[in-house]
């Protein structure tokens, strides 16, 4: 029997200093299918995330969240004013993290300011969402989401062919050492013919002991004429 396996909703990280602003972006996330973690500070976003910052403390951050929901952070929505440290900080830490950069991360403000919305864009920022965020707004999320999946999927691949090529290098270097040390039979064999040409020379030396030998003998042998007869 086919049994169907339900897809684990995306985790959002909702960070504002204010509890109404935070209850209003819980209830969205949650009305549009998203898991919804919620801290009210940068440093606690940070702790939550595992980037411990100065004076970072999670004493505030529900224990339940914290045991229950494993720290596979999706998305990134933080209001930009806050005491302490301000969305336009927590962006920053954000993607200076090697870990985190590629989470895509969203700005919310009541404040529609042109160079406050340009500089979070330019330093990284998905979207710029003016309060009182609505649920319209979710639906500009799950994109972000999605190409973040598919640059991390290119990251990983990325990866695996740099250490498939590491691993083909690391083979052909071993295969060139079995190669060189297996060159030593034809130095042998070469040893073999050199020494297997003694024979001649040792064949040649005879031959001429022979013939010194035979001219002695002749010159110790008298010399034997025949006689002279007379007619």
């Amino acid at each position: 029997m086919a049994v169907a396996i339900a897809e684990a909703p995306f985790h959002v990280l909702a960070v504002d200093d204010s509890v109404l602003d935070r209850k209003l972006i819980e209830r969205l996330l949650k009305t549009s299918s998203f898991q919804v973690t919620t801290v009210d500070s940068g440093t606690k976003a940070l702790e939550f995330l595992g980037l411990h910052g100065e004076d970072a403390s999670i004493s505030s951050v529900h224990a339940d969240q914290l045991q229950d929901v494993e720290v596979n952070v999706n998305l990134i929505i933080t209001d930009y004013c806050m005491p302490g440290m301000t969305g336009y900080d927590l962006l920053k830490k954000i993607k200076e993290s090697s870990s985190f950069r590629d989470i895509p991360v969203v700005i919310m403000s009541s404040e529609n300011i042109p160079s406050r919305i340009n500089r979070c864009l330019e330093e990284g920022a998905n979207e710029f969402f003016l309060k009182p965020v609505r649920l319209s707004d979710m639906s500009k999320l799950k994109p972000h989401i999605m190409k973040s999946r598919c640059k991390e999927h290119c990251h990983q691949d990325e990866d695996l062919l740099s250490n498939s090529e590491t691993n083909l290098t690391n083979n052909s270097s071993s295969s060139d050492t079995v190669t060189i040390s297996g060159s030593n039979p034809t130095n042998n064999s070469s040893s073999d013919t050199i020494s297997s040409s003694n024979p001649t020379d040792n064949s040649t030396g005879d031959s001429s002991n022979i013939r010194k030998r035979k001219a002695a003998d002749d010159e110790i042998l008298p010399k034997t004429s025949r006689p002279n007869h007379s007619c």
